[in-house]
């Protein structure tokens, strides 16, 4: 799997310019970047024909520090590309298990979204999604914490989006009040079935809840790169730069999919 230099147009004016005497193009480092994260392998297992795994490793770093690709993401949602309709979106979590390699890092280097569960070291990736290949936002937690905090802060971002009366599924983990509450403040419709020991149980849109499939659909997808997988990454900035690269390229490659 590789992007291809017409899919690679759609994103090449959002990458930061190389200066000076640069052999390695954006599009060869993009490429690099798509077989470690399918691949799950370390930067120095990278084959020779993308260059100096070095020099890669490099400008990767930079572009995740500088937010590169947080800004790539974003200018695609509102790309024709994506063209987001959004009459529903799903919000849900996933746990990703953290690999020894990912651990043990100084907190003075950034933030580190790992914690200890019962399954061992874990990271939860917390998602909106507007459909099975669309993300709208998303963040990252220790895994032993809680759905609906992290559910709440995601939620939030969607104020002034314009998206008032769409329907917002999520499962029995976020069916508390303060995040139900939240979603109609926003000018939103709770899709959420009540606890069975809910004194009170409300009805809800049985139908359009068959739609939280869409969520799930979409961590399987990012859970096909090996390096989204498993966790091998010890700060959070880059763990989300392997995230966005994921969504960002997923989207690009089925672009020109028949």
């Amino acid at each position: 799997m590789e992007i291809t230099k017409s899919q690679f147009k759609i994103i090449e004016h959002l990458l930061p310019l190389q200066r000076g005497n640069v052999k390695i193009p954006n599009i060869q480092v993009i490429n690099a970047v798509l077989y470690v994260a399918e691949h799950g392998c370390k930067w120095r297992g990278l084959p020779e024909h993308f260059g100096n795994w070095h020099s890669i490793y490099t400008r990767v770093n930079r572009w995740a520090k500088n937010g590169v690709l947080d800004h790539v993401f974003g200018v695609l949602q509102d790309a024709d590309v994506i063209n987001i309709q959004v009459d529903e979106v799903s919000l849900d979590s996933t746990i990703i298990q953290v690999h020894p390699d990912g651990t043990g890092a100084l907190k003075k280097n950034g933030p580190q979204a790992i914690g200890k569960s019962r399954g061992g070291w874990s990271t939860k990736i917390h998602m909106v999604a507007a459909d099975d290949r669309t993300a709208l936002t998303f963040s990252l937690s220790p895994g032993q914490s809680g759905d609906a905090p992290e559910g709440r802060n995601l939620l939030k971002r969607l104020e002034n989006c314009g998206w008032e009366g769409a329907s917002v599924i999520m499962d029995k983990a976020y069916e508390g009040n303060d995040t139900r509450q939240l979603v109609l403040d926003l000018g939103m419709t709770p899709v959420v079935p009540p606890k069975v020991n809910r004194l009170t149980p409300w009805e809800y849109d049985k139908e359009m809840y068959k739609k939280r499939n869409e969520v799930e659909r979409l961590f399987r997808r990012l859970k096909g790169f090996r390096r989204i997988f498993s966790r091998f990454d010890k700060l959070d900035v880059v763990f989300k730069f392997f995230i966005n690269f994921s969504l960002i390229a997923d989207r690009l490659i089925s672009v020109n999919r028949p």
